[in-house]
Order: C-alpha cells, then sequence, then structure tokens
C-alpha cells in the first residue's frame, strides 16, 4: 500500500512539471506535428502511464479522481501533451484486461512502457494454432512514434454467424507507421496510422472488447480496471479539453487585463467598453468551472468500478458531452472577444481555440448518443 501511495502522490506532484516541459517545446511540437521526445519522457517520467497498472507489475492501480485534474493541469499548458498523457494512463488500463500473463509480458521491462491504440475493429485476425494472426490498418493513434505496446482491436468468428470484436497486444516490433497526421488542431499529438501486417498474438495477449466494454478483466481485480467502458471512457478525452479551456481563460485575462488598462487613460479610445469583457469573463469563467464540477463527478463515479449502475454510466456520458460542449462555447467567446490582437497565429489563445474545437469532435464526445443512452436508460428502457 506505502508504494501505491507513493506513486500516485508523483503523478500528482509530477503534472507542472510536465506542463512546464510541455509549454517550453509547444511551438516545436506544432512544426513537428507530435510531441518533442523531452516532453514523452516527462509524461512517461512523473507516472502517468503506470498509473492504472497492476501493483504487481510495478504500477499504482490508482484512481480516475487523481488522474483527471493531472491531465488537466498539463493541458492549460498544452493539450496535445494532455492528451496523450491520458491516453497513456487509459491505454495501459485497458491493457491491464489481458490475461495476467499477457499483461506481465507488456510490463516485463517496467510499468512505464507506452501503450497506445484503438478500440475501433478495423483489423482482421484468423485463428492459427495458440492464438491468432492479426493484419490492418488504424487511424489516428496519438503518440504511436513513441510507443512500447499497441493495443488493437479487430473482428473475430463468433458463434454462429455473429462475429465478435477482439482486443490484441502488440509489440513496437510488430508494427509500422504511416505519417499521416495533419489536423488543423492537437497537431502535436502525432495521431498517425499504425500498421500490422500478418503479426502472431499469442491467445495471452488478447481479450474480447466487450468484457472490455462490461468492466470485466480477465485477472486483475484492481477497482480501475472493472469500471465499464463507457462510465470512463469520456474522461480521456474531456480532461485535457477543460486544461486548455483554463489556459485559454488565463491567457484572455492577461491579454485583456493589458488592453483595460492601457485604456483607462484613453476613456474616447475606440473598440469595447468594460461591460463587453466583464461579460465575456463572467460567463466563460463559470461556464468552464460548471464543466469542472461535472468532471469531478464523472471522475468519482468512475472510481466506483463495479459498483456503478446503468444509470450511472449513461450519466457520464452525458455529462463529459454536455461538459465539453460547454468548454468549446466558453472557448469560442474567449477568443471572439479577444479581438484581433489576440488571435495571433501560435498564441496561445488561438491554439487553444483550435485544440479544444479539433477535441470536441472525438466520437466519445458527441452529444447526440450519449443523450440517446441516458434517455434510454431513463425512460424507456427502466
Amino acid at each position: 500500500m506505502a508504494q501505491q501511495t507513493s506513486l500516485v502522490s508523483a503523478v500528482a506532484a509530477g503534472a507542472k512539471d510536465v506542463a512546464a516541459v510541455a509549454e517550453r517545446f509547444t511551438a516545436e511540437g506544432e512544426s513537428r506535428r507530435r510531441l518533442h521526445p523531452e516532453v514523452v519522457r516527462a509524461v512517461l517520467r512523473e507516472g502517468f502511464a503506470r498509473h492504472f497498472v497492476p501493483v504487481e507489475c510495478g504500477g499504482a492501480a490508482a484512481t480516475f479522481a487523481e488522474l483527471t485534474p493531472a491531465v488537466a493541469t498539463v493541458g492549460e499548458a498544452c493539450a496535445a501533451a494532455a492528451w496523450c498523457a491520458s491516453l497513456a494512463a487509459n491505454l495501459a488500463r485497458m491493457a491491464g484486461y489481458l490475461p495476467a500473463e499477457g499483461y506481465r509480458e507488456v510490463w516485463a521491462d517496467g510499468p512505464d512502457a507506452l501503450v497506445v491504440g484503438s478500440l475501433a475493429p478495423v483489423g482482421r485476425a484468423r485463428p492459427v494454432p495458440g492464438g491468432w494472426e492479426l493484419s490492418g490498418q488504424w487511424p489516428y493513434i496519438s503518440a504511436v512514434d513513441f510507443s512500447d505496446w499497441a493495443l488493437l482491436c479487430a473482428m473475430v468468428p463468433g458463434s454462429g454467424d455473429r462475429p465478435r470484436a477482439k482486443c490484441f497486444a502488440v509489440p513496437r516490433a510488430a508494427y509500422s507507421v504511416l505519417d499521416t497526421w495533419n489536423s488543423v488542431g492537437m497537431r502535436a499529438t502525432g495521431s498517425n496510422h499504425l500498421v500490422v501486417d500478418a503479426v502472431f498474438v499469442p491467445e495471452t495477449r488478447t481479450f474480447d472488447r466487450a468484457d472490455l466494454l462490461a468492466g470485466r478483466p480477465v485477472d486483475s481485480a484492481a477497482a480501475c480496471h472493472t469500471v465499464p467502458l463507457e462510465a470512463a471512457n469520456g474522461l480521456s478525452f474531456t480532461a485535457p479539453v477543460l486544461g486548455a479551456a483554463r489556459g485559454a481563460l488565463a491567457a484572455w485575462s492577461g491579454h485583456v487585463g493589458g488592453k483595460v488598462r492601457a485604456n483607462a487613460s484613453r476613456p474616447n479610445a475606440p473598440g469595447p467598453g468594460r461591460t463587453w469583457y466583464a461579460l465575456a469573463l463572467a460567463r466563460s469563467s463559470a461556464e468552464i468551472d460548471a464543466a469542472g464540477l461535472l468532471v469531478d463527478r464523472v471522475a468519482a463515479v468512475a472510481d466506483l468500478g463495479a459498483a456503478g449502475t446503468a444509470h450511472t454510466t449513461t450519466r457520464n456520458l452525458r455529462d463529459c458531452a454536455v461538459a465539453v460542449d460547454t468548454l468549446v462555447g466558453a472557448v469560442d467567446r474567449l477568443y471572439r472577444t479577444a479581438g484581433t490582437t489576440g488571435q495571433a497565429a501560435g498564441g496561445v489563445l488561438e491554439r487553444a481555440w483550435r485544440d479544444v474545437n479539433s477535441a470536441s469532435s472525438h466520437v466519445a464526445l458527441q452529444f447526440e448518443p450519449a443523450a440517446l443512452a441516458y434517455a434510454g436508460q431513463r425512460l424507456w428502457e427502466s
């Protein structure tokens, strides 16, 4: 228990250090379309990758309540770094669903292995003696250039004529990377394509995706491995957006505060007055705070693990979607009211505006399916 506590504390304490490194290399990350190696080293050094790793493998098997504010702290400096730090933790959590023999192989060299991946079942797998032969091409794999392992999904034969989705853990030597990432936002995530060509994966490095969705790990009993995916998945992508919105608010406040003070001695200067800025500040800061409260509740529910309910799971889906919609609206308002001088290309506010709008398009954050799931559980399925 003492080891677990020290690891958890290291994640929280190290977030500001990661943010400082990420801020230093933001411009280079944008131009390279991937994080600077120093940022990745900081993420791993401060314990993000090991946060949900089983204790027996040297990890913390820790909580969402601890991880979420740490990710948001990094996001205040760089949304792309926060995104990759969040996924480093959460993909490792998913790897904890492997049979013990499999996850021990993933972390044989230590708990800081960087696991990337995708749950989209776009690959192809056929059964062979002892396991599966996996092939395919998976898009949008963030931080793949720095990865040690990938967790990938493919459809396999199921009972009768119904195929089922299965997840496969693949080591870095078994896949290649295609440089395809050219998004206008979240540029430094390096979310390139990953390619696997007829690679053997033993059965010990596989699990059914349905077990991940339901919170049924093969061998782990840690609470972080027993939470249904839908109760926790939105946090992976919402926390970086929350951090970016807070960073945008800080940048806007500094910029606008300087303008207001400069115009104090020029009461007839052209441009918006104090009321214009006061309304933007009050509305946007309140919306960011409200979104933060929703995110805190989502993390607390995710930490219930198997003790959560269908209601709290669908509410978490709803809350993440609403929080991100709210954050996008707040950042849009800040960007709009900053004026031309606050919208310089490459500036903190301009980058945050691009990043939160880009991140909000992730499939896990869409409001309509979240609303239907929530209403279905509350109304026509209850």
